[in-house]
């Protein structure tokens, strides 16, 4: 078996947790693969550095070891290529990892195959730009659109062609039902079990006293139009790097067609991590 891992190293514990996971892998015949990148950082005999890329293509699952903006980094690249992945809590919540690096030992299931698989819906933000350019990004969590710091802006979102909100606010967030325990929920959104397949639309700070999330079917296309007073928007997909975008710019939401399979080694994951996180006080940051 292949096994491709994605380390963070800015995480206090992922060194040591990653050559522990090594040693095991290895211990069970695994080929080990790691990006080239992680060369000068990391050395473990028998592991194979390679572009990462090739060794999504060529692996037969993947291991990201840090916290969850590691998974969803990882997250991409495996529903690009339908590789499974699964997740090594390094960080401070860890909230979509379903390993902690005290329970490595649980890594053999991989090679049993004692361990269940959960599909996780995808999202797709389409950018037409004013000149005609198209592009697209892939979330596992939500896609952000904001007017800047401190700035309110009109917006309207349209379902299908249809209207179904017009408000003023910061800002909005459009999640998967993985997402819905991350920003949308310190937004006031739901928590939604991520069996689902379903858009959340929660605003951020709205200027209205009736203002609530909306659930919308999987299949619902939503067009988000706005007005700039001629600054800009800016988009984040997953807390990556800002889009800018203007207002004649044209953005779609919808459901990716690429689905997520985050492995789930125990199974109940999900709740164990709602009660055991997300209803506890938050654990100092990893790198304090």
């Amino acid at each position: 078996m292949k096994v491709f891992i994605y380390p963070n190293f800015e995480k206090t514990h992922s060194r040591s947790c990653t050559e522990s996971a090594c040693k095991i892998l290895a211990s069970l015949g695994c080929e080990i693969l790691m990006p080239e990148a992680k060369r000068r950082d990391f050395s473990f005999d028998g592991v194979i550095f390679c572009d990462v890329s090739e060794a999504v293509s060529s692996c037969d699952l993947m291991i990201s070891v840090g916290g969850d903006g590691t998974i969803l980094k990882c997250a991409k690249l495996a529903a690009r290529q339908g590789k499974k992945l699964l997740g090594i809590n390094c960080g401070r919540l860890g909230f979509m990892a379903t390993l902690e690096r005290t329970e490595l030992s649980l890594l053999e299931r991989l090679i049993s195959g004692d361990y269940r698989t959960d599909e996780r819906m995808m999202l797709e933000a389409e950018i037409t730009y004013s000149d005609g350019r198209k592009e697209s990004h892939l979330a596992l969590n939500e896609a952000v659109l904001s007017g800047g710091y401190g700035t309110i802006r009109d917006f309207t979102v349209l379902a299908d062609g249809i209207t179904v909100s017009s408000l003023r606010a910061d800002g909005l967030i459009f999640s998967t039902p993985t997402g819905a325990s991350a920003y949308s929920l310190s937004a006031g959104g739901p928590l939604i079990e991520p069996s689902l397949d379903c858009i959340e639309f929660t605003q951020i700070c709205p200027h209205s006293l009736f203002a609530r999330s909306m659930l919308f079917s999987p299949e619902t296309e939503l067009e988000v139009r706005y007005k700039a007073d001629g600054s800009a928007a800016s988009l984040s997909v997953d807390g990556q790097k800002p889009i800018i975008l203007n207002e004649n710019d044209r953005l779609i939401i919808r459901q990716a067609e690429q689905r997520l399979m985050l492995i789930d080694i125990r199974g109940g994951s999900y709740f164990r991590a709602v009660n055991s996180k997300l209803m506890q006080p938050a654990k100092p940051a990893e790198n304090d």
